[in-house]
Formats: C-alpha cells, sequence, structure tokens
C-alpha cells in the first residue's frame, strides 16, 4: 500500500472532518456525524475456515449471521452518505482522530429501537456529555433522537512521556454497558502528541507510515452456549478479518484493545516480526476487558502472517487472521 493511497483512506475514514477555530483557546474542533443502527453482522463471511480449511468452522460455523447494533460514520448533518472503513476495521465504529489540544465534536444519531449513548474513554467531559451513569443530557439518547457531544482533548488524554506519538482510547454504549458492548456499539478514539500531527487537516502522527487497531472480544450470541462464543479479532473468525496489508520499510502503529467478560483476557500474538510496547521488545501483548495498548513495528519479513490469541481456547475457537507483509 502505497503512502498516497493510505493517505486517500485515511482522508475518507475521517468524516469530512470540519477544522475551525475556537476564539478563545485557538483549539482545533473535529466534528463527526455517527448513527447508532440496527444490522446483520456476519462473522464469518466466507462460510470457510480460512486459517486450517481441513477443519472447517466447528460448531462456531452453525450460525454466522445475527443482529447487531453498530455505529456507522456519515459525511454530514444530511445523514445521507456513510463513509467508507477500511475493511480490516470489521465490527468497530467510526475511529476518531484527535490532537492533543483538539476538540471532538460528535453529532450523534440513535436510529434503532433502544435508549444508546457514546460514552468515551481518556478525554475531557463535563456531566452532560459523559454519555453514561444515566445522569447527565447525553446519558441516553432515545430512539430517533440525537445528541451532540463535545469532548476535549487535554494533556491528560495525550500520550504520555513513555509513550508512542499516538495512543487509542474505547467509545461504547454505556445505558446498559454490558448488553450494548456485546450488541457491537464500540469504536476508538486515536490522539496524537502535540507537534506530531502531520497537518492541522490531518491528525495522524507523522512517524508512521499506517495504523490498524484490533478488538480483541469474545460475542456472547446464544446465553454461553459455546457455539454462540464468537471469539472474534473485530468480529470476524477463523482468518475472515481481511485488510491488514503494508510492506517492508513502513512503520506501523497498532493499536490494541479489548472488552467482555473474565474470559477475556488475551495475548496478542504476531508472527514474524516484532513490536515496542513502550521500550519492551515482544511479539506478544497482553490485553485484558478494557484495555487500550498501542505498540509500534517496522516489518522485517515479507509474507502471510497469523495475528491471534495465543490463549489455546481462544484458538482453536477462531480468534486468528492473517495480514500481509509486501516485498
Amino acid at each position: 500500500m502505497n503512502t498516497g493511497y493510505a493517505r486517500g483512506i485515511f482522508i475518507m475514514t475521517v468524516f469530512a472532518i470540519v477544522t475551525v477555530f475556537a476564539s478563545s483557546a485557538q483549539a482545533v474542533v473535529r466534528e463527526y456525524w455517527i448513527a447508532a443502527e440496527k444490522t446483520p453482522w456476519n462473522f464469518a463471511p466466507s462460510g470457510q475456515n480460512q486459517i486450517n480449511p481441513e477443519d472447517g468452522l466447528g460448531v462456531w460455523g452453525q450460525t454466522l449471521i445475527y443482529t447487531k447494533y453498530r455505529y456507522i460514520g456519515y459525511t454530514d448533518a444530511s445523514w445521507s452518505t456513510p463513509v467508507p472503513q477500511p475493511e480490516w476495521m470489521g465490527i468497530l465504529g467510526p475511529q476518531l482522530h484527535a490532537v492533543v489540544g483538539d476538540i471532538i465534536r460528535v453529532n450523534f444519531l440513535n436510529k434503532t429501537d433502544r435508549p444508546l449513548s457514546m460514552h468515551p474513554h481518556g478525554v475531557l467531559y463535563d456531566k452532560d456529555n459523559e454519555g453514561a451513569d444515566m445522569d447527565g443530557a447525553g446519558a441516553s439518547v432515545q430512539p430517533d433522537e440525537s445528541f451532540t457531544y463535545t469532548w476535549r482533548v487535554d494533556k491528560d488524554a495525550g500520550p504520555g512521556p513513555n509513550d508512542p506519538s499516538s495512543i487509542v482510547w474505547l467509545y461504547h454504549s454505556h445505558v446498559k454497558a454490558e448488553e450494548e458492548i456485546n450488541l457491537g456499539l464500540v469504536g476508538t478514539l486515536v490522539i496524537t502528541r502535540k507537534g506530531m500531527a502531520r497537518s492541522k487537516s490531518d491528525p495522524t502522527p507523522r512517524d508512521v507510515d499506517q495504523e490498524f487497531t484490533s478488538l480483541f472480544m469474545i460475542f456472547n450470541e446464544e446465553n454461553d452456549e459455546e457455539s454462540g462464543l464468537k471469539h472474534g479479532i473485530n468480529g470476524r473468525l477463523f482468518g475472515n478479518l481481511m485488510g491488514y496489508e503494508t510492506s517492508l520499510g513502513k512503520r506501523l502503529r497498532w493499536h490494541l484493545v479489548a472488552l467482555g467478560n473474565e474470559v477475556d483476557n488475551h495475548t496478542v500474538h504476531w508472527h514474524g516480526q516484532t513490536v515496542l510496547d513502550h521500550g519492551r521488545r515482544t511479539d506478544v501483548v497482553e490485553v485484558l476487558p478494557a484495555s487500550m495498548k498501542s505498540v509500534t513495528m517496522g516489518p522485517r519479513s515479507s509474507g502471510d502472517w497469523l495475528l491471534h490469541c495465543h490463549v489455546s481456547d481462544h484458538m482453536m475457537a477462531g480468534m486468528s487472521t492473517r495480514w500481509h507483509v509486501g516485498p
């Protein structure tokens, strides 16, 4: 993937960011339009085990399509043009980018049949913009209603002294959080260190060429029945998550997040490469429910490589995919 193409993909995925300046603090305001929608979701669109075809999908392939609720990005307030997402994002909602010092403004429209919200981790907000705790104007947005969340990206929302140039935070619905996360209402924010953005209009970090995000989570679709425990990376099983593609010479930032229950203890492993995790060299990174970690990689070997959770039961249940490093 060449740099120009990657930059074009980024421009599409920032949801027609409107960049203006608040007169009081000269803060860049990055505006997004996001709807919650009820949609079908297929955990393995190919209907096949793309990692070990001879093994099939086991009990986890008995039913693959379920009704989910998702965050969908739109280009503007007409709510008429969805913003395309890279294939590798899977079930994740729009990835919101900002720089320390910015303000994030999210116009949220609930197009579903139940009260929902958007609750962010990490950024600064008041009670009306918390999107949780049943207190405040944005805590519970009713069906067919909307709310505009305003979140400030202060220094405590940005990378710390030992962090890389960008770090990841989760956002999710928090009216009945445990249900709504399992329904699929999950997305991420990526915050770039002040002075490290490519430009005012492009808040991605200039010291990396590509950023990938991976949600490791077991979706519980059938009241704890094994066949309904979908061990997904971004909501896909058995190698059905496509689109992680790069090449030698690129510098990558992997954003790793996890949600779920006590079984969602994951050990993320890349074959063929290593990463820097806050100065520690490794090829396995541990994530627990509601963990958020950002690591840096310089691919050193071309090929199609496994990315998977190294917990044995999770590997058997399909928590794996492949990613491509070109020459």
